[in-house]
């Protein structure tokens, strides 16, 4: 649960109409609160804050704060932060492994079920990873089906034609869903098949949960405005020590570890090879956040439920935490002043 590193304590929201002595939740009704939006919109300042007011179990739904060492370049709370509310499914694994998405889904809906027998504790799922929350909140079915690499490797070696003609030969229905030059999910089709010899498509499907929940999707008016946070917040990584985390991390594990492919860590490689220059790679780390950011922004805004908050908005603590009341008192729960 804890993290060996993280970024500093960041800049806390306020609650500028409401007491500061923290909210009781009361009743027996299970409930679900889920922050979601582009990378850099401060959804772990707002996680935070509403902790302070409501007891809250954070639930991380960014893939790769699951993996130990990988700190700064993630944005991982920090321990002070995590010492200001319990956080779960942080570094929970090492970065030569592989956290599936079934795996996620398996430890974050155990960890929701639990949560909701303590009582007087609501779960707050936080992050940016689409999959991961949906995994959650829709209940996705999953094959239960790890990567394989050389399965992967001889496939590709075929070409994306013949694959995606093998996959209208064996499954037809995900042949139809698969776009014929979408190779990522082509593989993923065939792989699950010839190791489960079940389609994929009669291993899909959704299950939601039967619990409330509140849907908070955090972003900016305007493309410059989220490029000017993601810009302040690659100059604060860059000050922590980024640089270093990545030479120290390429060192233990080689530069050909998948997790130094990311963002942040890919551009900061290419400077530590040579090829270009520290300026560059921060400016090019901002580029490809910001392409990030688009991609993630597309993906929520699929979602109707997500109810949308201006994050550079000055009374964006007091807005959300009024709408976080209303839905614990629809939801059947009572709000109980502490002392």
């Amino acid at each position: 649960m804890n993290s060996k590193g993280g970024m500093q304590r960041r800049e806390k929201l306020t609650f500028l109409n409401i007491p500061h002595n923290p909210l009781k939740y009361s009743s027996n009704v299970p409930l679900l609160i889920v922050i979601v939006g582009p990378t850099a919109t401060g959804k772990s300042e707002l996680a935070l804050t509403l902790a302070e007011h409501l007891n809250l179990g954070i639930i991380s739904a960014d893939s790769r704060q699951t993996y130990r060492e990988f700190n700064i370049g993630t944005a991982k709370p920090s321990l002070a932060e995590q010492r200001r509310s319990a956080h779960y499914l942080i570094d929970i694994c090492e970065p030569i492994q592989t956290l599936t998405v079934a795996e996620y889904q398996q430890q974050a809906q155990h960890l929701i079920a639990t949560i909701h027998t303590l009582g007087g504790i609501v779960p707050l799922l936080v992050g940016g990873t689409g999959l991961y929350i949906n995994s959650v909140v829709r209940g996705l079915k999953i094959p239960q089906v790890a990567p394989q690499p050389m399965l992967r490797s001889q496939l590709q070696q075929l070409g994306q034609i013949q694959c995606y003609a093998i996959l209208q030969a064996i499954d037809p229905i995900s042949a139809q869903r698969i776009h014929p030059n979408d190779r990522v999910r082509t593989l993923r089709a065939l792989e699950v098949f010839y190791v489960s010899g079940q389609p994929i498509s009669a291993q899909q499907g959704e299950t939601p949960p039967n619990y409330p929940i509140l849907y908070i999707g955090l972003d900016c008016q305007t493309a410059d405005a989220l490029k000017r946070r993601i810009e302040a917040r690659t100059e604060k990584m860059m000050a922590l020590g980024l640089l270093a985390e990545v030479e120290k991390l390429s060192h233990k594990y080689g530069p050909d570890l998948p997790l130094l492919k990311t963002l942040g860590y890919a551009e900061m490689l290419q400077y530590l090879a040579g090829d270009i220059s520290l300026a560059t790679a921060q400016a090019l780390t901002v580029r490809h956040t910001c392409q990030f950011a688009k991609r993630q922004r597309t993906w929520f805004r699929r979602n109707s439920d997500i109810e949308w908050f201006d994050a550079d908005a000055a009374d964006l603590g007091d807005r959300v935490w009024r709408r976080v009341q209303d839905f614990i008192r629809n939801a059947g729960g009572e709000g109980e002043r502490e002392g």
